[in-house]
């Protein structure tokens, strides 16, 4: 039986994508043409405009699909604790595990930083809004627990300390002696929640 219309133009779409995104990796985005991604899709130049109307629209799209926090935020939705604490080691280690396993995004970040200046992170961050939102009100919901800390600050400290432990586990972590290697997670979510100062020295400097 013939594949039918539908499915078989979201099967090109999905090749289209798929060579587009190992092309970006490989050359970047200036240097890849529109020509070599329909070569490496197996399908006509043409063929392309009719999915994407452009290329820059085809590297947005690949942005959104290969974005780890798409397919991290709903699982850091789901954490379960029935304190703050435990809500929060769950999602760290959620987050950390999916952001792990695509690495290969943290290249087409490079690539929108340094070609496109950033300018498409704002449609992305609009796109994961709704799932950023639900995270946030998790948190929300043990406010009692808290500091009087804006919840977006919150969320996006928390966000970027554990991107920062993903980063600094690619980079250095190997590099390290044994001693500083043990339970670097744990310490993470400690310094999340309990910030860097011993109790006592955060006591001493409340009353500045």
């Amino acid at each position: 039986m013939a594949e039918e219309p539908t499915l078989r133009g979201e099967h090109t779409q999905a090749e289209i994508v798929q060579a587009a995104h190992r092309l970006f990796l490989a050359h970047g985005f200036h240097g890849t043409s529109m020509r070599q991604i329909a070569s490496e899709a197996g399908i006509a130049l043409g063929s392309i405009y009719n999915h994407f109307p452009s290329k820059e629209e085809l590297f947005i799209d690949i942005l959104v699909e290969y974005h780890p926090l798409f397919s991290v935020l709903p699982a850091m939705n789901a954490a379960r604790g029935t304190t703050i604490e435990e809500f929060i080691r769950d999602a760290a280690r959620r987050m950390v595990t999916g952001i792990d396993e695509r690495m290969d995004f943290l290249n087409l970040v490079f690539i929108e930083l340094v070609e496109f200046k950033g300018q498409h992170l704002p449609e992305i961050l609009h796109k994961l809004y709704p799932d950023l939102l639900g995270f946030m009100q998790r948190f929300d919901q043990s406010e009692s627990e808290l500091r009087p800390i804006p919840m977006p600050v919150l969320v996006r400290a928390f966000l970027g300390l554990f991107f920062s432990y993903v980063m600094t586990e690619l980079i250095i972590a190997n590099q390290l002696p044994p001693e500083m290697q043990p339970n670097a997670f744990d310490h993470f979510v400690d310094i999340f929640l309990r910030g860097v100062l011993a109790d006592h020295a955060s006591a001493g400097g409340s009353g500045a």
